[in-house]
């Protein structure tokens, strides 16, 4: 079966080097990523884009729009990305930059980091933004639920805040990504009632094969256990993972375990291209 990996990272963050080098063990390198996709049977990986400066890191208000991949000097063959929106540097300026960014045959979305940055999705310095999505038939993906930083607010990532925004843009795809875990079964009521919304599964659990069965194995996902279960749209649920947080092939297996056979060419690749129209031409 071939695979899309719909959320990876690819950009030179301290946190992603320290998260690989003391937790998940893989090698966050361009050699690293090629060598996990082929191992994994990934034929493509969609990269959110992200930058920092030399300040105090991720999230940091200071970083141009739109954020690309910035890991290595070239990209992969078999990576494209949504281009990171910073609302903090969000102008006239820099939506021209976006408009040009969204014409790229490797840009696909855009990326929206709630929680990190302290607006809701549904902000009126974000509507442009949405207006540009519809126009070049790109989804927008938000982050959703528990913030990989202590300078989060999660109040800005509740998935809730996101049925506001899918109601208003009936036109545009959003793609709620993390499920909005911990808040797993209201995501699962925010993708279940707007036909327009989508949520990727990445990014569940932090660490190594190791950490990925043990999870499997007890108490700790009866939440998104019961969520997908609640929600029942696996039409509209993508596979990701969240490189560098977790190797690729271990998190398959678990995200296999999770969900109904008879669905995993969807969840693992239909739902890409139906919700990323743009990546045809890279398969």
């Amino acid at each position: 079966m071939n695979i899309i990996d719909a959320h990876i990272h690819f950009s030179n963050i301290r946190s992603f080097h320290e998260t690989a080098k003391e937790q998940s063990f893989v090698d966050y390198s361009k050699k690293g990523i090629i060598n996990e996709f082929e191992e994994a049977g990934v034929v493509l990986g969609i990269g959110m884009g992200l930058t920092e400066t030399y300040g105090m890191g991720f999230p940091d208000p200071k970083t141009s729009t739109p954020m690309g991949l910035d890991l290595d000097s070239s990209l992969p063959n078999n990576i494209v990305y949504c281009a990171g929106i910073n609302p903090y540097t969000l102008n006239n300026e820099t939506l021209v930059l976006l408009e040009n960014e969204l014409q790229k045959d490797n840009v696909v979305g855009i990326k929206i980091y709630l929680g990190y940055y302290p607006f809701y999705a549904y902000d009126e310095i974000y509507h442009p933004v949405y207006a540009l999505a519809e126009k070049y038939d790109v989804p927008v993906v938000f982050h959703t639920g528990d913030t990989y930083s202590e300078r989060g607010l999660l109040k800005y990532s509740h998935p809730l805040t996101l049925d506001e925004v899918a109601v208003r843009f009936r036109k545009v795809r959003f793609v709620m990504a993390h499920f909005g875990d911990p808040w797993v079964l209201t995501g699962a009521e925010v993708v279940y009632k707007n036909s327009n919304m989508f949520a990727d599964l990445s990014g569940l659990i932090v660490g190594t094969e190791i950490e990925l069965m043990s999870y499997s194995e007890g108490r700790f996902l009866d939440h998104l256990r019961h969520a997908l279960v609640y929600c029942d749209h696996y039409d509209r649920l993508l596979f990701g993972t969240d490189w560098p947080l977790a190797p690729i092939k271990p998190y398959i297996k678990f995200i296999q375990q999770l969900i109904p056979k008879k669905y995993h060419e969807d969840v693992f690749y239909n739902n890409a291209v139906k919700v990323f129209p743009k990546i045809k031409n890279k398969l």
